[in-house]
């Protein structure tokens, strides 16, 4: 696993080996790796060249230290492309991982000033207000509230809700969704997203708006997601013009 003959630096070969242990299940998220003094003796290397390959690691936020306690593996973030249109359900469905709902709210309620134009419809208009809790393996990952007109997709429930919304509007109302507009930024983590997200008091979250429309381009939704930091990142590629 340690090839002291090759040009490629121990310390690097020490990374890549710990990281095709995570890759391969072998090491899962929270447990512990042995310390720098048993890798020493394990790969007859010194503590200096461990220190340095777990220090990188530790850098790249695949590994944690805890004072008095040790290194641990960290919980690897999702990843997310910014093009294309995808629900959470979709997305999850695309990485092979179970997704999952809890239904905080379901109301049919007039729609404020902001929602009402950025929908497009009048005030006092009766809107769908849907809080749920996003989960990916039983693990909640976004406090999701949405916003859709009563007048453009009609019919929704509860029982409707705590599945996936997109599915229901294109396959059963045969209405096509065509695109968005998202805007994300940086926050900290309010008493309700604490509680709900499970995590600690005044963690950074990623908050996401996006106001979605039909193929005729008439806006039906508007979503604003509290996306954990520590669970989720977006990426994006970009080309030069």
């Amino acid at each position: 696993m340690i090839d002291k003959s090759s040009p490629i630096p121990i310390y690097y070969q020490l990374e890549e080996h710990i990281k095709k242990l995570i890759e391969k299940g072998d090491l899962n998220p929270g447990d512990s790796l042995p310390s720098e003094r048993e890798y020493g003796e394990i790969y007859g290397i010194s503590r200096m060249t461990v220190r340095q390959a777990i220090t990188n690691l530790v850098n790249e936020r695949i590994l944690y230290r805890v004072k008095g306690k040790g290194t641990f593996v960290m919980e690897q973030k999702l990843e997310q492309k910014l093009q294309g249109l995808t629900s959470f359900s979709e997305d999850m469905k695309v990485r092979g991982m179970k997704a999952g709902v809890k239904l905080l709210s379901f109301d049919i309620i007039p729609a404020d000033n902001d929602i009402a134009e950025q929908l497009g419809i009048n005030e006092q208009d009766l809107i769908y207000e849907i809080k749920r809790i996003r989960l990916a393996e039983g693990i909640p990952m976004a406090l999701e509230r949405t916003y859709i007109s009563a007048d453009r997709v009609q019919g929704l429930n509860e029982e409707i809700v705590k599945h996936s919304l997109y599915e229901f509007i294109e396959n059963t109302l045969k209405l096509k969704i065509s695109g968005g507009v998202q805007i994300i930024e940086a926050a900290i983590a309010n008493e309700e997203e604490v509680e709900h997200l499970q995590i600690p008091k005044n963690s950074p979250i990623l908050l996401m708006q996006r106001t979605t429309t039909l193929e005729n381009k008439v806006s039906f939704e508007v979503v604003k997601s509290s996306y954990r930091a520590d669970r989720y990142k977006f990426m994006i590629d970009l080309k030069r013009f």
